[in-house]
């Protein structure tokens, strides 16, 4: 579904990435993780088109998508879940999920009743503005919103930054639900190590904006892998 050759990123004189290869499977989630500050924020945001990439090769379930701009991507059937949620605060629950439907065919705008199975606090609180559920209400209603639209690849950046406990258990049985239903590929970002490493099917470490280490988890130990990870 998604295939990166070596993926360079500059900010200004700045360079972020170098040469990152990273595919992703439909049907497998994908993990990139490492400490604060490495790229796997930036990485992400060229993958949804926030970002055009300096040089390098972007391939969309086999097509070439290379710095397609994010509007281009979402009708492609990429959607973000962005660290920081970035839902309108003013606008509903309802409204909020509505916004998905910008990419969709006008025959196909509508939220789907397991949208509010996987997430019943979003039908509960489906006429309250966005800025007045908690954090954790919050990061549901932006993978809502991600979902109305069908994605092929779904990304997520930090789903569990700032999350009660009980919520982060559900929010990791709504991602492995998604993955068991084979129908789109999962990339998630995440530096709660034991939710991530519950959760993926391969693992790509990010140190100062390239890949150093790379597989799936059956050979990545995992001992190796928390010290790849951490500070």
């Amino acid at each position: 579904m998604l295939d990166l050759k070596d993926i360079t990123l500059h900010y200004g004189a700045s360079q972020i990435l170098h040469g990152i290869d990273l595919s992703a499977e439909t049907g497998r989630i994908t993990c990139v993780m490492g400490t604060n500050g490495v790229g796997k924020t930036s990485l992400l945001k060229v993958i949804a088109g926030r970002h055009g990439a300096s040089g390098g090769h972007y391939r969309l379930d086999g097509e070439e998508v290379t710095n397609r701009p994010a509007h281009v991507l979402a009708k492609k059937g990429v959607a973000s879940v962005p660290q920081g949620r970035e839902i309108f605060p003013l606008m509903t629950v309802r409204e909020n999920l509505e916004t998905g439907f910008a990419c969709l065919p006008r025959t196909e705008r509508m939220v789907a009743d397991e949208i509010f199975e996987l997430f019943p606090v979003l039908r509960e609180m489906e006429n309250r503005r966005g800025g007045d559920l908690s954090g954790g209400q919050q990061q549901q209603l932006a993978i809502g919103r991600a979902l109305v639209t069908k994605p092929k690849l779904l990304l997520l950046d930090e789903p569990t930054e700032g999350i009660q406990p009980n919520i982060i258990q559900q929010i990791g049985r709504v991602i492995r639900y998604l993955k068991d239903q084979g129908s789109m590929a999962i990339v998630l970002v995440e530096q709660y190590f034991d939710f991530a490493y519950d959760l993926a099917d391969h693992f790509h470490v990010l140190r100062r904006g390239a890949v150093i280490l790379e597989g799936d988890r059956a050979r990545i130990d995992r001992d190796t892998l928390l010290r790849n990870v951490s500070v």
